[in-house]
C-alpha cells in the first residue's frame, strides 16, 4: 500500500516546503501526494513529482484534505504553519490539525519535524519486506 502524503504551506512557509520536498524527493516520489492548489503546483514543478492539487488553503483545500483525511485516505500530514502571521481561515486549519489528533495522523507543522517524520518514513521504506 502507497502511503499518502498532505502537503500544505502558509504563504512565508512555501519556499521551505518546497525546499523540503527537494531534500526528500527520493522518499516523496513513492508516495502519493495531495496538497492545497499553489503549494501543490509549486512542488510539481520544481520537483516533477505527481501531486493531486485541491483547492488553495483559503478556498477550502484544507478541508478537502480534512475530509480525506478523516476518511482515512490520508497517511501523514505536512503543513508548514505560519505563526506569525493571522490566516483568515484559522478553523480549518485548526480543524485539519484536530482531525490529525482524532485520527492518529501524524502531523508535522515545522521544519524539523517534518524531517523526522520523513526521515522515519526513509527507513520504513527502505527496510526489507
Amino acid at each position: 500500500m502507497t502511503t499518502r502524503i498532505a502537503l500544505i504551506a502558509h504563504d512565508h512557509k512555501k519556499d521551505d516546503i518546497v525546499t523540503l520536498c527537494g531534500e526528500y524527493v527520493h522518499v516523496l516520489s513513492r508516495c502519493e501526494l495531495v496538497a492545497t492548489g499553489t503549494t501543490g503546483s509549486r512542488i510539481a514543478h520544481r520537483h516533477g513529482l505527481p501531486v493531486q492539487c485541491k483547492l488553495s488553503g483559503p478556498h477550502g483545500g484544507d478541508l478537502q484534505i480534512g475530509a480525506e483525511l478523516a476518511e482515512g485516505r490520508i497517511d501523514m500530514v505536512i503543513f508548514l504553519r505560519d505563526p506569525m502571521t493571522p490566516q483568515p481561515h484559522e478553523p480549518d486549519i485548526n480543524a485539519l490539525v484536530r482531525a490529525c489528533d482524532v485520527h492518529n495522523v501524524p502531523c508535522a507543522t515545522n521544519m524539523s519535524t517534518a524531517r523526522m517524520i520523513l526521515e522515519r518514513l526513509a527507513q520504513r521504506l527502505d527496510a526489507p519486506a
